[in-house]
């Protein structure tokens, strides 16, 4: 690693730049080596050595980093590489939401028309490319659903198989962690809210019952119009929500 001086002119560099430049060491460590997560780092006392800066000044790169999920510091054990995850993003977006006042919903208006906007996408990519058995696959979780849903049982989980399911073929990893991401802020500021009205499970299964027969049909400008339906009723609901009225769940509905 390049070494880096906290002197400068005889003047010590601000703590928080030469914080900046020790985050960015480690991360180019990282990708330089291919190191995966769960693999050892330097030590902190190594780190201040090869970059020659304070050990206050590698704790707080690592606790930076560790926020980020890109690091994992173990107490008593060491550093390791991290996941990496969206968990970052769900908390910012949680935080960014919840900051809003009680009855301001636009936040969470903003976090459901990101994902419409990527899932009517997505359709569209998979819409001619799915096989007998996937589109099989998809309505027999649909079925779950309904099944569910006569017996007064929760659908949420199902639903959320539904959406990761749809989108499997594409072979990205990304899509659902995106997908979890934005389900997961909608579900803690929905709780959080108390905002309790659900969609009937017979409106749910509906919805998806439709998206499966556009895509049978292989028609791809009615899958995206069936998804983009089912956004259109999460949207207006969210719209309307207040603590005593919303919608909580159908967020991945």
């Amino acid at each position: 690693m390049r070494r880096m001086s906290e002197e400068s002119g005889g003047r010590r560099r601000p703590e928080r730049r030469v914080s900046g430049q020790v985050q960015r060491a480690v991360t180019q460590l990282i990708l330089d080596r291919k190191l995966r997560a769960g693999a050892p780092l330097p030590t902190e006392t190594e780190l201040m050595e090869d970059l020659g800066v304070s050990r206050n000044s590698v704790r707080e790169a690592l606790k930076a980093l560790q926020a980020l999920d890109i690091v994992d510091i173990r107490h008593g054990y060491g550093t390791y590489v991290g996941e990496a995850s969206l968990t970052p993003l769900v908390d910012g977006l949680t935080f960014r939401a919840l900051a809003r006042p009680d009855g301001d919903t636009a936040a969470l208006a903003e976090v459901l028309q990101i994902r419409e906007v990527l899932e009517e996408g997505l359709v569209r990519r998979v819409a001619g490319t799915l096989t007998e058995a996937e589109l099989d696959a998809l309505a027999a979780v649909v079925d779950r659903m309904e099944a569910a849903g006569r017996a007064g049982e929760p659908v949420a989980e199902l639903d959320r198989d539904f959406h990761e399911l749809l989108y499997a073929s594409l072979g990205n990893t990304l899509v659902p962690q995106l997908l979890g991401a934005f389900w997961t802020v909608f579900l803690r500021v929905a709780g959080a809210r108390g905002w309790t009205d659900d969609p009937t499970p017979e409106l749910t299964v509906r919805r998806h019952r439709d998206i499966v027969a556009a895509l049978r049909a292989r028609d791809v400008e009615g899958a995206q119009r069936a998804m983009s339906e089912h956004f259109r009723g999460i949207e207006a609901r969210a719209a309307t929500a207040s603590p005593e009225r919303t919608a909580r769940h159908d967020a991945r509905s």
